[in-house]
């Protein structure tokens, strides 16, 4: 059984399409990136996945549960971390578990437990304005992650990123990934990214936005080194150049 499956979905708005008849999988433990050009729908079908819109036609199914326009299945990270300035991060990252009615106490002990995992180990008491850029991710990553501990929806995540921290933060991704099983779909408009990142990418293109295109990428992870210097990936790159026109 798929982990979440997005069956034949449409969406129009005020008459003008915007999805097509997408349909798209995520299995346990994979990272699936959603990859066009701007204006695509991808932030539309995103919206869809995790119950802010509901679709014109089609299903979203998450263990095989139809969760169509139901918030709260599925957790969502946006471009911008959104932390509160003026909460701590133990706070920040608490707040999914407060929202649910678990006692301030408690959810501070629960994300408490996660800090070291994620690499956060000592930042509790500090305000998100005295963390790094990357740092911030990782707690933002870590209140998504408490909000659904099965998927999660990462719309271009580590964009406002510098490369050599984009490149620390996604080997970090990857490890924790791994560990906790946790099953991601990701936008990006970077296709180095998309290629070092995901198991498969799904190719949206067009207006409205359809699916033309699973790219499979075969190489184990965690990709690092001189892969993005080789052969396979440049056919790759060449391939997804190639569709997206």
């Amino acid at each position: 059984m798929e982990k979440l499956e997005v069956r034949s979905v449409s969406k129009s708005f005020d008459g003008r399409p915007v999805l097509k008849d997408i349909s798209i999988t995520l299995r346990q433990g994979e990272l699936v990136s959603l990859l066009g050009v701007s204006g695509g729908g991808k932030t539309t079908l995103f919206n869809i996945i995790s119950g802010l819109l509901t679709p014109d036609e089609g299903r979203v199914y998450l263990e095989g549960q139809d969760i169509t326009g139901q918030p709260g299945r599925i957790s969502y990270m946006l471009q911008k971390d959104l932390l509160l300035p003026y909460r701590t991060v133990a706070d920040n990252v608490a707040l999914p578990l407060i929202l649910r009615g678990v006692g301030k106490k408690e959810a501070r002990e629960q994300a408490a437990a996660h800090f070291g995992e994620f690499g956060l180990e000592g930042t509790e008491s500090l305000y998100p304005a005295q963390l790094s850029g990357g740092m911030r991710q990782r707690a933002a990553l870590l209140r998504t992650y408490l909000f659904s501990q099965d998927v999660a929806l990462l719309d271009e995540p580590f964009s406002a990123l510098d490369t050599l921290t984009k490149s620390a933060v996604h080997r970090w991704y990857l490890e924790v990934m791994e560990r906790i099983r946790l099953s991601t779909l990701f936008i990006t408009h970077d296709i180095d990214e998309a290629i070092l990142l995901s198991d498969r990418i799904y190719l949206l293109t067009g207006r409205p936005g359809s699916v033309t295109e699973e790219i499979v990428i075969a190489e184990p992870k965690p990709r690092g080194g001189d892969f993005n210097l080789t052969p396979e990936f440049l056919a790759y790159k060449r391939r997804i150049l190639a569709a997206l026109g």
